[in-house]
């Protein structure tokens, strides 16, 4: 089977299908129910707190329990070329298992194809960190994301950060969307905002607080950014008691 498209869907399956593979990874994740499935010669359960990781190109099977639903990602290979490094099945810890509820609840309404990049970009940001894998990258690549890491807070120009990857400003926005599947700019809204949803997932800090730990010093275009990036405004977290 061939997909290009990164998507994110939910699915339910059947009592159980013949063995196949696809060019994509694959992301299972729990919504209600059981699915068995099999991944190469290694045999696992995905259920409320387990999740399975299908890296492309793996034979694998399934057997669902009646009523079952999963939050599904498929993702390109080269969006996520690390997946291929991780084990099939995995432990999903409390921060995880709740980003999926909040998934479920988001894919049952109507969300645009970007939404659903954005939604699944964290989630895959979520799962490398808890599992401690991070992609391998040319050096200049790494150092760009490194400062980007580190300096998400306050202002960065193209300028700067092209001076330290020590590359023209072309040159670095064309070999780090090649390796890391998005701009700088784009890498740098997304850092921003998933340690806007941390902040406030924490409840610690007002809404302002936490759009100024993430470089906005306007609260309305912090707001309307968090907004188009999950579909939904900073104060869902403070009206759902987070």
């Amino acid at each position: 089977m061939q997909h290009n498209n990164l998507t994110l869907d939910l699915r339910s399956y059947s009592a159980e299908t013949d063995n196949h593979l696809h060019d994509y990874h694959q992301l299972v994740l729990p919504v209600s129910g059981q699915l068995d499935i099999s991944v190469g010669r290694q045999s696992g359960r995905v259920d409320s707190e387990r999740a399975a990781i299908i890296s492309a190109g793996q034979e694998h099977g399934f057997s669902g329990s009646e009523d079952n639903c999963f939050v599904v990602a498929d993702i390109p290979g080269q969006l996520a070329p690390e997946f291929e490094q991780l084990p099939a099945f995995i432990h999903l810890s409390p921060a995880i298992i709740q980003y999926v509820r909040f998934l479920q609840q988001q894919l049952q309404q109507y969300n645009s194809v970007s939404t659903q990049r954005q939604m699944l970009l964290l989630l895959i940001q979520l799962l490398q960190e808890q599992c401690g894998k991070q992609p391998r990258l040319d050096r200049r690549i790494s150092a760009a994301q490194n400062y980007l890491d580190h300096h998400f807070g306050g202002a960065v120009s193209i300028g700067r950060l092209a001076q330290v990857a020590n590359l023209s400003p072309r040159q670095l926005s064309e070999l780090f969307r090649k390796q890391l599947g998005m701009t700088p700019h784009q890498y740098l809204i997304e850092k921003r905002m998933q340690r806007a949803w941390q902040l406030l997932e924490q409840g610690n800090l007002t809404i302002q607080q936490v759009a100024d730990a993430v470089g906005y010093s306007s609260l309305a275009a912090f707001s309307d950014r968090f907004r188009k990036h999950f579909s939904i405004p900073p104060s869902y977290f403070r009206r759902s008691g987070k």
